[in-house]
């Protein structure tokens, strides 16, 4: 009895990944080092100053690491609620923080206890940073006002209160001490100039708003919020520039890499994507293994630094050039040739006994239903959900086995509201695809002639029949302009050839006509008599 032979799976050859300068640029970076603090990680800020430490805010503490330090060098617990926002001083002397009990810190970084308290806020204080005149701070609270202080007599300045909701994000203006702007959960964004009494411009996100970033040039503000990442015109009375919504879930942060070149931006889908700033296109994906709250980049992208809701904060430092050169060497001295090739050219002697080693056969979940001749059982292991959505290929080659042993019909006929829609939402993601639409045109003409008295008893398999109608209907105009294009180019093409005079015996230039007169007028004239 011949054996059973398992399902060939066609191999597809595979695209190679696009190597770009950008691409080996941001891959440039070391295996990631992991701390783990004592509780989600809300900011990090780095220090504008030699040596770039950086701030974490996490839970009652605020962390300050060194830029190759895997514990902290200080640490700030004065806290008696819940910390946020913690932000370096332009001089790397001073950090501010607010916290969950409305007041707002100022410590010197070279001390532990807090040099100023600001008290006036009603509720927890997420927002602070300092003006460019450095003897200011501007902080922004849950209790929809934004506040300007004045460091040495601890006292506020201004109030705003025109948010109608929480305030949760805010950036001062590096070039003019005055302004500063500030994101709220109420959608809007507000420019505020400390020289008068209200905002002078409103953006409207759409969103709730989750962090904000000002372009070093200032003409340029981008905002975060919900899966919207957008730019802003300044200097156009805040016009929109630019909506981009390449995340799955809540951006949370955002941060600016070479030079003001690229944007990066951080969201809870455990991505940071990477943006040219020349046509806002992703240029580079980085995952995590947790959502992401926080983000910042050392200056000169020396590090990458992330914190995640896990509590785990990840540092990639960017690797010296020595270590890229050490790296690639390595790589290519890994594989060893005698290893692969270790008896390959020996060869056996006259008295030598083979002994065979029986290998036993492994089997796929379908390839055993088939064997049993369970035909709608290998259909259903070949549409499990890892299979159908990871590897299309390999169910396509069993409804290609089917068809061939002639058992399709019966593999696709009898099944539930749940299984039919399986089949069909597989056909409207693969039936265009040119790999497969030789096997599965069949498949879905079958599920046609099979199903066509149920439809309409079905909401679900309804709207998916249709889907496949309108996706084979656009396939279908696609081709047509297709091939209204190839003979617009097999037109371009014939003009553009030489012409070629082919030379024929007995034939002139003239189509013959000179040379069958001359013949006509050579022939005998017929006497009738």
């Amino acid at each position: 009895m011949a054996s059973f032979k398992p399902t060939k799976i066609q191999v597809y050859p595979k695209l190679g990944e696009k190597v770009t300068q950008d691409t080996q640029y941001w891959k440039n970076y070391k295996a990631p080092v992991q701390i783990k603090e004592f509780g989600a990680i809300t900011n990090i800020d780095f220090s504008p100053v030699h040596p770039h430490n950086f701030a974490v805010t996490a839970f009652t503490r605020i962390h300050i690491y060194g830029p190759f330090s895997q514990e902290p060098v200080k640490t700030f617990t004065r806290f008696k609620d819940t910390a946020y926002c913690g932000r370096f001083r332009s001089d790397g002397q001073l950090l501010v923080a607010g916290c969950e009990d409305s007041v707002v810190r100022l410590f010197d970084v070279s001390g532990k206890v807090a040099l100023r308290m600001f008290k006036g806020h009603t509720k927890a204080v997420h927002v602070t940073d300092f003006t460019t005149e450095r003897y200011q701070i501007l902080t922004g609270s849950d209790d929809y006002t934004c506040r300007l202080w004045d460091i040495p007599n601890a006292t506020e300045l201004n109030r705003y209160q025109e948010h109608t909701d929480y305030i949760r994000c805010g950036v001062t203006s590096k070039l003019n001490g005055n302004l500063f702007f500030t994101g709220s959960y109420d959608h809007t964004l507000k420019l505020f100039d400390a020289r008068v009494d209200k905002s002078v411009m409103t953006m409207d996100h759409g969103q709730p708003v989750e962090s904000l970033l000002l372009y070093p040039s200032e003409g340029l503000l981008v905002s975060a919020g919900g899966r919207y990442v957008k730019v802003w015109d300044l200097l156009k009375g805040g016009q929109p520039l630019v909506s981009l919504r390449n995340h799955h879930k809540t951006v949370t942060s955002l941060a600016l890499g070479s030079n003001g070149q690229r944007l990066l931006s951080a969201s809870l889908d455990r991505h940071v994507k990477v943006y040219s700033t020349t046509n806002y296109k992703v240029v580079h994906n980085f995952d995590y293994a947790a959502s992401i709250l926080s983000l910042a980049l050392a200056p000169n992208d020396e590090s990458i630094v992330v914190g995640m809701t896990n509590s785990i904060l990840s540092i990639k430092q960017r690797k010296s050039p020595d270590e890229s050169k050490d790296m690639g060497g390595q790589q290519r001295r890994r594989p060893t040739y005698r290893v692969f090739v270790k008896g390959k050219n020996y060869v056996p002697k006259q008295d030598d006994y083979l002994v065979s080693k029986s290998v036993k056969q492994h089997l796929a979940k379908y390839d055993k239903q088939l064997k049993k001749f369970n035909v709608s059982k290998a259909l259903d292991a070949a549409l499990e959900t890892w299979v159908r959505l990871r590897k299309p290929e390999v169910t396509v080659a069993v409804i290609k086995e089917l068809d061939r042993r002639g058992t399709l019909n019966n593999a696709l006929a009898g099944r539930d509201e749940q299984g039919l829609s399986h089949l069909l939402s597989f056909l409207i993601g693969n039936l265009v695809d040119v790999r497969f639409a030789p096997v599965l045109v069949t498949a879905a003409e079958m599920i046609l002639d099979i199903y066509q008295s149920v439809i309409g008893q079905s909401p679900v398999v309804d709207r998916q029949l249709l889907r496949l109608q309108e996706l084979l209907e656009r396939e279908i105009d696609y081709q047509k302009e297709l091939l209204e294009v190839l003979g617009m180019l097999d037109t371009m093409f014939a003009s553009s050839l030489p012409r070629k005079e082919v030379p024929c015996s007995g034939v002139s230039r003239s189509n013959g006509l000179a040379q069958a007169a001359e013949a006509g007028a050579s022939r005998p004239e017929l006497q009738v008599t």
